[in-house]
């Protein structure tokens, strides 16, 4: 299975599992919004990437304006 296959399964079945378990809770957040993850993901081999490329692409992620608080 490609890996973007592999994560968007992901990000379905989790988004599902998430929304019927906290629904109450969500809709304060979300609302009315049917996106629960955004299209970005990142993906590598153990051997492909320093703990530091991580903690930095982890760290300078962007995340939806106002829904987190700044750092």
């Amino acid at each position: 299975m490609a890996p973007v296959k592999l994560i968007a399964n992901i990000k379905t079945v989790t988004s599902r599992l998430i929304r019927q378990e906290f629904a109450g809770h969500l809709e304060k957040f979300y609302g009315d919004k049917k996106v629960f993850w955004t299209g970005s993901y990142f993906i590598a081999s153990c051997g492909g990437v320093t703990i530091e490329q991580l903690k930095s692409y982890v760290q300078d992620h962007a995340y939806p304006v106002g829904q987190f608080p700044s750092r």
